[in-house]
């Protein structure tokens, strides 16, 4: 028996359903026109159940997370609003989520978020008064008990699917498991991963997942994306928090010729998608396609994720992908499957 819903969200639907959940990123403009959400919203919804607005990731201010779920929400987007600690302290967290969940935001990632030293503003002030941890505790109670951190009661609890962040590939290695499973008992009901390049220890990983049975217990989406070039990848791999890129990945884009590397970056995150969505515990992918928005549906497609499925007689968004993987909370359940977290 599945516990009962969390939210009443699409993402949780489909992956209680067993369907392969797809999310993406969208990349927050540095402008006041709405519209520049509205265009970049409507090429991901397409084809993904959520769509995430960071807040200031990498330390970098953009539009603002709480703006662009009130947008997305009000076009009747599915968004997924991540939340840092480094910027608000746990009051103006704690409003800005009964405010997300008024407006009809069903998913947020819990995030201790990057350094101010990693952004173009490394005089600005560092709150941090809560880590990813932390914060996944209070909301958990903010919608499972019906209070603030303080005690004092909340009127009508918000109804909230909780996501935190994963990196499978940062040291030290056997740790990071261990950081999911306390995520897990702070209240993670799914998790996105940072970029995956290295499928062979993203499968040494999910491994050591599978056997501390962290597959049952929370949603495992991978975090994938297209490179533009060789000379993008070894941008990201140093000046990115957490990435890591194979100097193989690296080595396979100087070779290709200048004219066809963003179609070999698409080319080998297409690939990726491919083999990770046969590993067991993973439930789904999660696209990161920097500025380059109009390549999300194109690799969705490639990747042989536009399977139309149904779903206890429904069909969320239209449409759905892949195998039916392991489902948290399933007897039955088989185990086949930020940069600062």
């Amino acid at each position: 028996m599945l516990p009962p819903p969390k939210s009443d969200g699409r993402l949780e639907k489909v992956l209680r359903a067993g369907l392969f959940a797809v999310t993406a990123e969208l990349n927050p403009p540095d402008s006041a026109d709405p519209h520049h959400v509205f265009d970049a919203a409507l090429v991901l919804s397409q084809v993904c159940d959520a769509i995430n607005a960071t807040d200031a990731s990498g330390a970098h201010c953009h539009m603002s997370s709480v703006a662009i779920c009130a947008l997305l929400t009000h076009a009747g987007y599915s968004p997924v609003m991540q939340v840092s600690c480094r910027d608000r302290n746990r009051i103006a967290i704690q409003g800005d989520v009964l405010g997300a969940a008024a407006m009809g935001v069903h998913n947020i990632l819990c995030l201790t978020g990057d350094d101010v030293t990693a952004g173009d503003q490394p005089g600005a002030k560092r709150v941090f008064d809560l880590d990813s941890i932390q914060l996944l505790r209070t909301i958990r109670t903010m919608r499972d008990e019906g209070c603030y951190m303080s005690g004092r009661e909340i009127t009508v609890r918000p109804r909230l699917f909780l996501g935190a962040a994963s990196n499978p590939f940062a040291p030290p290695l056997d740790w990071r498991p261990h950081r999911m499973a306390k995520k897990i008992e702070a209240g993670a009901d799914f998790f996105q991963s940072q970029y995956c390049f290295d499928v062979p220890q993203l499968e040494s990983f999910m491994k050591r997942v599978c056997d501390l049975g962290l597959d049952e217990k929370a949603y495992f989406l991978v975090g994938v994306g297209p490179l533009r070039s060789e000379r993008a990848a070894e941008f990201m791999r140093s000046n990115v928090p957490g990435v890591h890129i194979p100097d193989h990945v690296i080595e396979r884009l100087r070779k290709t010729p200048k004219q066809h590397k963003r179609a070999e970056g698409k080319k080998i995150c297409v690939e990726i998608i491919q083999q990770v969505r046969e590993m067991a515990g993973v439930h789904g992918v999660h696209l990161m396609a920097y500025r380059q928005e109009e390549l999300v549906a194109e690799i969705v497609e490639e990747a042989g994720l536009m399977v139309r499925r149904t779903a206890g007689g429904a069909t969320p968004n239209g449409w759905r992908a892949g195998r039916r993987p392991a489902r948290p909370g399933s007897h039955d359940a088989r185990r086949h499957p930020d940069g600062n977290d």
